[in-house]
């Protein structure tokens, strides 16, 4: 009885992760239930395939979240039922009426998600404006317990449901998408439940948008000889990141740092910072690439969630290539229907004035409010008095607030809003940046840096130091392509090889650039993750601020043979990290195609070489995926 408890039952204190070994006994049992039920190919088969892995998917969401799962249904039949009377409206040509219900999708999908996500925000919010002492209250539970406020669950508390930011915004695309005329709706409630809560993708994405998977769902089973090979690879490669790579480097050093950045160099805090864009990578990475393997082998095809993004020459490409599937979405249903780059809309101007707010509860300045308040005013002048530059404003002022809000899913606290506001602020610069002449890129970097050195001579402040070595960095950068455009090098007698190299040179330069920029916001998104949402605030600022000192004042150099020595293997993974990922793309292909086409017994030789490295950088404690948190 033990046992199958053990089996059966939620423990909180070990979910069910890619990670362990209960998943992959788990999948063996799944998919050898999977294979006989696809042997034949009938289109009974094909319902029964799709009943069973809905509810293999709800057993795995049970053993990750427990009485959660509760919700995921609710979600789920309510945009069921609401998605067919849209598509009912519609066809009756009652176009309110349909708008109607999709608000209505919209307020029950957000409300759950603004209830679990930010319901101590607003809590703290209402208590600061109003002077009130309310306190968090846990409804769920409250109605767990029979309407009393003790017994098996805490009312006291709000857990987050791990993945409900990914399925609401699943579901959210889903109603939006029926409402626009993109797709039908689902007839069958089970085939929609199945879309919903797929397992390998349910708890941490990609997010899949119904008219990519739902046709999936009614196609025969079909796996080739090299499809098996290419999903076995993604599952190998997505534990090697994870494993190897996030867990190792940040159970190894970067968590060390993070919880106590005065206790380390600057140029260990600097390292760390480094370090942790890898690591943040490796394991949210690793994760869609176990779960699209996972997934292929069932037949089913998850989109791409990221393309080398370290490999992006600048803040707007980068966007293009990280976490592609949230990036998609909140251009579709966030960026457009604000106005996109067209014009602003009533939204606009409401995210304006609910960010203003938001700055104010969190900061408790009014000085941040009106900074906030002045750019829209300030906007929405120029936009009247220059119409030619109206576009443009428009398309800034939209993307900004987008990058605000995607700072905000991730959660509720002036840090993320800070890492959302810095990616928009580096999106903004750069296409200006783009359209400026190189006479006026060394003008404005040279008047910058001087700026910047006149600040740190007055004020010795350790933020202001970091800025002047990037300033000058910059500088230095813009001064060599300057050279390079206005001493154009001919085409003849080998010129034009070299016009190449220096080309490359540029594009090398470029993602350094980025890297370093996305590097420097992760400061604050690292700074903020894993903390008690009461406190969040206050801890993730001492941080940032501490690694910041730290990284911004004196430095001994003696320090940094004796860090190589104690972390080479950090250091080693690091570097090698970062090369395999700098890796032609052409490279990757190659050698994932090389291990497809292996022959079985030589994939079973690698797969068991493979397993073993991975096993011994297993850590003593499971490391949870990093986006199980949002």
């Amino acid at each position: 009885m033990s046992f199958l408890h053990h089996i059966f039952a939620f423990d909180s204190n070990s979910p069910l992760l890619f990670t362990q070994f209960y998943f992959w006994a788990f999948f063996a049992i799944v998919y050898s239930i999977f294979a006989l039920i696809v042997r034949k190919q009938t289109s009974a088969r094909l319902h029964l395939r799709n009943v069973f892995l809905l509810f293999v998917s709800w057993f795995f969401y049970y053993k990750t979240s427990g009485l959660f799962l509760l919700i995921l249904a609710f979600v789920t039949l309510s945009d069921w039922l609401i998605a067919k009377g849209i598509y009912r409206y519609i066809g009756r040509q009652r176009l309110s009426a349909a708008k109607l219900l999709l608000v209505l999708s919209a307020v029950i999908d957000l409300g759950l998600l603004a209830y679990f996500k930010y319901a101590y925000f607003f809590t703290n919010m209402v208590n600061d404006l109003f002077g009130c002492s309310f306190e968090v209250f846990d409804i769920f539970a409250y109605v767990g317990n029979g309407f009393r406020a003790t017994g098996r669950f805490d009312v006291e508390s709000i857990v987050l449901p791990v993945g409900i930011s990914f399925y609401i915004f699943q579901v959210i695309s889903y109603t939006a998408d029926v409402y626009r005329g993109k797709i039908k709706p689902v007839r069958n409630l089970l085939d929609f439940g199945f879309y919903v809560s797929f397992f390998p993708q349910l708890v941490a994405g990609p997010i899949v948008r119904a008219e990519e998977f739902i046709p999936q769902l009614y196609k025969p089973f079909h796996l080739s000889r090299r499809q098996f090979g290419m999903a076995v690879f993604w599952i190998l490669n997505g534990l090697t990141k994870k494993i190897i790579l996030s867990d190792y480097l940040a159970v190894n050093f970067i968590d060390r740092v993070f919880d106590n950045p005065l206790l380390f160099s600057g140029f260990e805090n600097l390292f760390a910072l480094f370090a942790y864009s890898l690591q943040v990578y490796a394991d949210f990475s690793g994760y869609t690439d176990i779960a699209i393997g996972v997934a292929m082998l069932m037949g089913f095809y998850l989109p791409k969630n990221f393309n080398s993004p370290y490999k992006a020459q600048n803040p707007q490409e980068f966007w293009r290539r990280w976490h592609m599937s949230l990036s998609r979405w909140l251009k579709n249903y966030l960026y457009i229907p604000l106005g996109g780059n067209r014009n602003a809309t009533f939204g606009t101007y409401f995210w304006i004035a609910l960010i203003a707010l938001i700055a104010l509860v969190l900061t408790g300045s009014w000085t941040a409010t009106a900074v906030i308040a002045t750019v829209a005013v300030v906007v929405a002048l120029v936009a009247y008095f220059r119409p030619a530059h109206r576009k443009l404003l428009y398309a800034n002022l939209n993307s900004f607030i987008t990058m605000l809000l995607g700072g905000l899913w991730h959660g509720a606290s002036w840090n993320f809003m800070i890492w959302g506001g810095l990616n928009g602020i580096g999106m903004i610069v750069n296409k200006f940046w783009r359209t400026m002449g190189w006479n006026l890129r060394l003008i404005l970097m040279t008047v910058l840096t001087f700026s910047l050195m006149l600040a740190d001579h007055f004020t010795q402040l350790p933020a202001i130091r970091v800025f002047v070595v990037w300033a000058l960095i910059v500088w230095a950068g813009t001064m060599v392509r300057y050279i390079h455009k206005a001493l154009p090098i001919p085409p003849h007698k080998g010129g034009g090889k070299c016009y190449r190299i220096a080309e490359k040179m540029g594009v090398a330069w470029a993602v350094l650039q980025t890297f370093t920029f996305i590097t420097f916001t992760r400061l604050f998104f690292r700074s903020g993750s894993n903390l008690d949402p009461a406190t969040a605030n206050q801890v993730a600022w001492e941080t940032a601020t501490n690694m910041m000192n730290q990284i911004g004042g004196a430095w001994n150099s003696s320090i940094i043979p004796a860090f190589i020595r104690e972390y080479w293997a950090v250091v080693v993974l690091f570097v090698l990290g970062m090369v395999i990922h700098w890796l032609p793309d052409k490279w990757k292909q190659w050698y994932r195609l090389c291990f497809a086409s292996l022959p079985l017994w030589a994939m079973l030789l690698a797969v068991a070489a493979v397993v073993f490295i991975v096993y011994q950088f297993i850590t003593a404690d499971m490391q949870p995926f990093i986006y199980f948190q949002f």
